[in-house]
């Protein structure tokens, strides 16, 4: 009995990881314009596309729960997997120009060192997700009590908020003056960022990130102490319930912005993983279960597909054929003009995402699990 309610639990937790997988998977660059909800929103605002990345980390915390216990967190492994995590995304941010180099032959090796040790970026999706897991398991290793813990994540966001406003009390979350923005030209530098105004995943927002993994911690302890799916459901919709609404009364102070994490983003995404928790335990006691086979396989490496994905994408993108890049090259030969720009963008996308979920099926056929 015991190991059908664990293999269930892991289920449960596959497919919430392997919903932000797909949405990454098909939204993380559609080759051309694309519906605006399926766009990253370009300051305030939220979007599906919005979703992926506070997926991971609620997750990345309620695997935590339901991996380990607190006595079991060795401090010297948790600082080994989040180095690993941070020199990968460092890879990844280094990897377009090394591929350039290669194939380009106007790109010498000064603009190698121009573009990826002058101004490469230091931060990235891997890097936030590593200083959040050790930030955040540092937090419950040390705190222990789940109360402490829930009311430090609590602090954590009122502190993150209040830092926004005593640095620019006027207008707080302007794109041009902002303390996440100050920070970044500080460390790493206004040479290393995403864009010129900021990186959206830059230091200061791993501080909110790491509240979110906390409270995805939080409640996959409240999971573990009930085995009946139908408390689950109702847990996860009063506790979703619970965070949206904070979350929308937080918006009378703080905007929802995804690229500085601000507190109502972390608290209304929160909610909604809950939500889309519910509806997973729901759908998992119906018939309909077998449709949440291509989410669970998916979910099953979480970070080798990122780590795939964006690799494929790099190469696709730096490799020219017919003089422009071979990600467009297979757009414009494939579903270019089938329709509108934004439906055939999505087809591709969609067309592109059952490819890997064809790669997720062989690697799940042949019981690999590959950990980072």
């Amino acid at each position: 009995m015991s190991e059908k309610i664990c293999v269930k639990r892991i289920s449960e937790l596959d497919i919430l990881r392997g919903v932000a997988v797909a949405i990454m998977i098909i939204l993380e660059a559609p080759p051309a314009e694309i519906y605006y909800l399926l766009e990253h929103a370009p300051w305030e605002g939220l979007t599906i596309a919005d979703l992926a990345f506070p997926g991971f980390v609620f997750a990345m915390g309620m695997s935590v729960a339901i991996s380990i216990s607190r006595r079991a967190i060795n401090l010297e492994k948790t600082f080994k997997r989040s180095a690993i995590l941070f020199l990968l995304g460092i890879f990844l941010n280094t990897l377009p120009f090394v591929i350039a180099y290669f194939l380009w032959a106007e790109f010498t090796s000064a603009d190698f060192f121009s573009r990826a040790v002058e101004h490469g970026r230091f931060f990235g999706i891997l890097q936030r997700l590593a200083l959040t897991y050790l930030f955040g398991l540092c937090l419950i290793k040390f705190l222990k009590s789940d109360k402490k813990i829930f009311c430090a994540a609590f602090v954590i966001l009122i502190l993150y908020s209040a830092g926004f406003h005593l640095y620019a009390p006027e207008n707080p979350f302007a794109i041009e003056k902002n303390i996440s923005r100050t920070i970044d030209f500080i460390f790493p530098g206004v040479n290393h960022l995403y864009t010129p105004n900021l990186d959206p995943e830059g230091f200061y927002g791993t501080f909110s990130s790491t509240a979110e993994f906390l409270f995805g911690f939080l409640f996959g302890k409240i999971l573990l102490k009930d085995n009946l799916a139908e408390k689950k459901i109702y847990y996860s919709i009063i506790g979703g319930g619970i965070f949206f609404a904070i979350g929308i009364i937080w918006t009378n102070f703080d905007i929802i912005a995804k690229q500085i994490w601000t507190v109502p983003f972390t608290l209304i995404t929160s909610g909604i993983e809950l939500f889309l928790l519910a509806g997973i335990l729901k759908i998992l006691q119906t018939s309909a279960k077998k449709f949440l086979q291509p989410l669970q396989v998916l979910g099953k490496n979480p970070l080798f597909f990122f780590s795939a994905l964006n690799i494929s994408l790099i190469i696709l993108y730096v490799t020219r054929i017919e003089n422009i890049s071979a990600w467009e090259w297979l757009y414009q030969h494939t579903f270019e003009g089938i329709g509108s720009t934004e439906f055939s963008s999505m087809i591709f996308c969609f067309a592109w995402f059952i490819l890997w979920i064809i790669c997720a099926e062989f690697l799940d056929k042949k019981n690999i699990v590959i950990k980072i």
